[in-house]
């Protein structure tokens, strides 16, 4: 598997297993248990996805050296300002049962993010995280806060997979020298992805599904992934995506299929953002 190197030198592997909507304790423990054994070595969570401790029992019970795990956790929208960030961390590292995080990010724009980013900025000099970074900003919102703060975010985390492909945020993130990390990479199977003619034409050609084209398609364009299944099939199939190359013809196909909009969530529905924000309320 390939790496990125982050801005500030950290070395992140570019696919990962998620843990989105696995929120029942046991069959989250053994999906990790699963991926890491398979070899995934990036574990993506969050606090919201009420996950954190049997993601932590999985990667005891993994036995796998900490130091080639890297494990990803974010803060919530309730937690967003610097005293609550201070707190949350220690909740969230408690739960995982780690002395350490690879990386820590904001999970939303929201409430009081510059606050608990300066908490961030802290632990990350303190040397209890080795990198931070933020979720769901879109261009506007990243690049003032690039012209804000002190350390800018190693990463971004945002939708991107063919129906929603955002090159205007890429673009920008590649000027700040932030990563671009794709959720949701197979668009939450809208769109019948996995059967598309495009991509099952295109997976043909090189004995790979219409999965691991989308997969394939945006590591090339340095995006790192983070595919989820509770399936150990399925996690090896989405690892077998390293001994092939998609061609310009191919990359310029999948251009085409972009809608250029979410399908998924709507960042610029006061209701959505008011249903975040009382989430765990």
């Amino acid at each position: 598997m390939d790496c990125t190197i982050l801005n500030n030198g950290v070395k992140m592997p570019m696919e990962g297993f998620g843990v989105f909507q696995v929120p029942d304790p046991k069959q989250c423990e053994q999906a990790v248990l699963d991926a890491i054994s398979t070899g995934y070595r990036l574990i993506d969570t969050a606090a919201a996805y009420m996950n954190e401790e049997a993601v932590g029992a999985a990667i005891k019970k993994s036995g796998a050296c900490r130091e080639d795990l890297f494990i990803t956790t974010k803060l919530w929208v309730s937690d967003a300002s610097y005293d609550k960030a201070k707190q949350a961390f220690e909740s969230s590292l408690k739960k995982l049962g780690l002395e350490y995080l690879d990386l820590y990010l904001i999970h939303q724009p929201m409430g009081d993010y510059y606050g608990a980013w300066r908490a961030m900025e802290e632990l990350y000099k303190e040397g209890r995280i080795r990198a931070i970074g933020v979720c769901n900003f879109y261009p506007h919102v990243l690049a003032d806060f690039c012209e804000t703060v002190e350390v800018i975010p190693a990463v971004n985390q945002v939708e991107l997979h063919p129906f929603f492909q955002q090159e205007n945020a890429l673009k920008l993130m590649k000027e700040y020298e932030v990563t671009p990390e794709a959720w949701g990479p197979f668009a939450e199977g809208k769109h019948g992805i996995f059967t598309d003619p495009v991509l099952t034409e295109i997976g043909a050609k090189y004995g790979k599904s219409a999965a691991q084209v989308v997969l394939r398609w945006n590591v090339q364009r340095g995006v790192v992934v983070i595919p989820k299944s509770v399936h150990r099939e399925r996690m090896e199939q989405n690892m077998d995506i390293w001994n092939f190359t998609l061609s310009d013809e191919d990359m310029a196909a999948i251009a085409k299929m972009d809608i250029g909009h979410s399908e998924i969530v709507d960042h610029f529905d006061p209701n959505f953002v008011r249903a975040l924000h009382g989430r765990f309320k």
